[in-house]
């Protein structure tokens, strides 16, 4: 990738990497409530209310109606893309009872177990889709 002299640019290419979201500071102000948000379930008495009445809970937020929607569908990749980030939203799957592991394996499309085993073998392998644009 060469380096576009112009900000803008630069950060369009940064959309531009496959099955990633690079956390910019658009996403972070994006975001910055639904995080809040997040953040707030590290208190004991927070997470009782969540569980008590998820909607309730998340309309005492100033987020978007699409923000709530994706935390009630614990749509957590389209969380990333409204600003989300993923040790904010660690909260949420915590909460839920699920581990880390649970939760990304989900955002992958792929069942615990082989996303596990691809984890452990080393990860993604870097060849093949490297471009968004490259896949039109």
């Amino acid at each position: 990738m060469t380096v576009p002299t112009d900000i803008h640019d630069y950060l369009a290419e940064l959309e531009d990497i496959p099955g990633t979201r690079v956390f910019t500071a658009t996403r972070a102000r994006r975001g910055y409530h639904l995080n809040q948000f997040a953040m707030s379930l590290m208190k004991a008495e927070n997470r009782e209310r969540w569980k008590a009445d998820e909607r309730a809970y998340l309309d005492a937020w100033p987020i978007s109606e699409e923000q709530k929607q994706a935390v009630l569908d614990r749509d957590y990749n389209r969380l990333l893309d409204l600003g989300g980030n993923i040790y904010f939203l660690a909260k949420v799957f915590s909460t839920d009872g699920k581990s880390f592991l649970q939760a990304v394996s989900t955002m992958s499309g792929m069942s615990l177990d082989d996303y596990s085993a691809m984890m452990i073998a080393g990860g993604r392998s870097p060849d093949g889709l490297r471009s968004i644009k490259d896949k039109r």
